[in-house]
């Protein structure tokens, strides 16, 4: 079954290439604001975190704010999912070949992603500016508090001890119901992995559990929720096409230093920063309705 899922993945990154370098083509004169140089980097240091945990919209949004790379929010979850789809594949196509979790669990929780993220995305396209900076806003802070109680093991001690590599019954029904809702929300910008990784806790199996499933779930979400995307125009050819080019290196380099890397005090920098950057974003909605 890993050998399967295997070839989807590289199915599934063979058709984000297509779309993605179809669209860039069709629009040459039309490639939108950003700049390469700034943008590449920002996918190299955002999918290195990604690769080891720390997640990567929250930080890329943070980034692009803070070297005002984007002229228009409403396109930001669009670059989020559109740039980072080819290096989180990468990764999926890493973990799967070496964490061990039960087939149809794997398999049911990636689908429901990739069904949660096409309902997410179409009504996503569809939201103005502003509802776009509000969620973006709750999202990060909801991303940064479940980071911070991962980090302070508060959503650790509830796995503690596990050891299932499957989900059964309730559980799995659970579990499929959580990952849906996890690939809906990702396209408002709520990185999947820390809510997967809680969800994969609570329901009693084995953290390393949390490494495919949430990887996979994200590489099938992602291409599934970028035919919209780039259907509406919801993104930024430049921006997007930058952090995947910086991005997949980015990813290569940081899975061979994984198990090996201290990242404690990187992660509770991440949050404060994440913490005040969900806060301007609510703010900048706010001003937005009143303009």
């Amino acid at each position: 079954m890993a050998q399967i899922i295997f070839y989807i993945l590289i199915g599934l990154m063979i058709f984000q290439a297509i779309m993605l370098i179809h669209d860039i083509i069709t629009h040459r004169d039309d490639l939108g604001p950003g700049n390469w140089l700034i943008s590449g980097i920002i996918g190299f240091i955002t999918d290195f975190a990604d690769t080891i945990g720390i997640g990567s919209f929250a930080i890329t949004t943070m980034l692009l704010n803070a070297t005002k790379q984007i002229d228009d929010d409403r396109k930001l979850p669009g670059i989020l999912n559109v740039g980072h789809a080819i290096p989180v594949l990468t990764e999926a196509i890493i973990f799967v070949t070496v964490i061990k979790v039960d087939a149809l669990t794997l398999v049911s929780l990636i689908v429901a992603a990739m069904v949660g993220s096409w309902f997410g995305s179409k009504y996503v396209t569809k939201l103005s500016e502003k509802a776009v900076q509000k969620w973006i806003g709750w999202a990060l802070l909801i991303t940064a508090i479940l980071m911070l109680l991962r980090q302070t093991e508060v959503i650790a001690l509830l796995g503690k001890g596990n050891t299932a590599t499957a989900l059964t019954g309730v559980k799995l029904l659970a579990g499929i119901f959580g990952n849906f809702l996890f690939g809906a929300l990702m396209t408002v910008g709520v990185g999947l992995f820390a809510p997967c990784m809680a969800m994969v806790y609570m329901l009693g199996m084995t953290p390393l559990a949390a490494f495919p499933i949430m990887m996979c779930s994200c590489a099938g979400l992602q291409p599934v929720a970028n035919i919209n995307f780039i259907r509406e125009k919801a993104y930024s050819r430049k921006i997007a096409l930058a952090i995947t080019i910086g991005g997949v290196p980015g990813v290569i380099i940081a899975s061979q230093f994984l198990l090996g890397l201290d990242i404690t005090m990187v992660t509770y920098l991440v949050i404060v920063i994440i913490f005040y950057t969900g806060i301007q974003y609510i703010l900048k909605s706010r001003k937005t309705a009143a303009a």
